[in-house]
């Protein structure tokens, strides 16, 4: 069963990886922040549970406290939530695996599972997987930069 975009909601299908939503939030004006925007306005971001797990650990690390007040962090991690399309990672996805880094393929799965087009990353260890094609629907893994420079991104 392929998961459904909420009614009215159309465009691709795009999973930001942790360090995109992050590097967003500390710089408004880079290419991370330029990718956030365009998936909030003509994507459909999406996560699994483990991915925005992922994403709300790392926004809570002491170490950017000096960055990000508390309530920057909260409307980011509301935004997102309500913006995206949740997927279930069925059993069978849950035991793949395609990185050296098992926090990579919470990534991947979710992707897969939702049927994505996009996986933007700045990990070199996931920019390096190439998965197996999918018809009618193969998945791209690329850098913010990447992402940007694409005319089919979001478009």
């Amino acid at each position: 069963m392929s998961p459904e975009a909420a009614p009215g909601r159309h465009g691709q299908r795009v999973v930001l990886d942790s360090n995109v939503w992050i590097s967003a939030a500390l710089n408004r004006e880079g290419t991370p922040a330029l990718v956030v925007r365009r998936v909030l306005q003509r994507g459909i971001p999406v996560f699994s549970a483990a991915t925005f797990t992922e994403l709300e650990s790392r926004l809570w690390r002491p170490k950017l406290d000096r960055y990000l007040s508390m309530e920057r962090r909260r409307r980011i991690l509301h935004d997102a939530s309500a913006a995206a399309l949740w997927v279930e990672i069925p059993g069978e996805l849950a035991s793949r695996t395609w990185s050296r880094d098992p926090d990579d393929d919470h990534f991947l799965r979710a992707a897969v599972a939702a049927e994505a087009s996009w996986l933007i990353s700045g990990d070199d260890d996931l920019l390096g997987i190439e998965l197996p094609f999918r018809e009618g629907n193969p998945l791209r893994i690329v850098s913010p930069a990447q992402a940007i420079a694409e005319p089919d991104f979001c478009a």
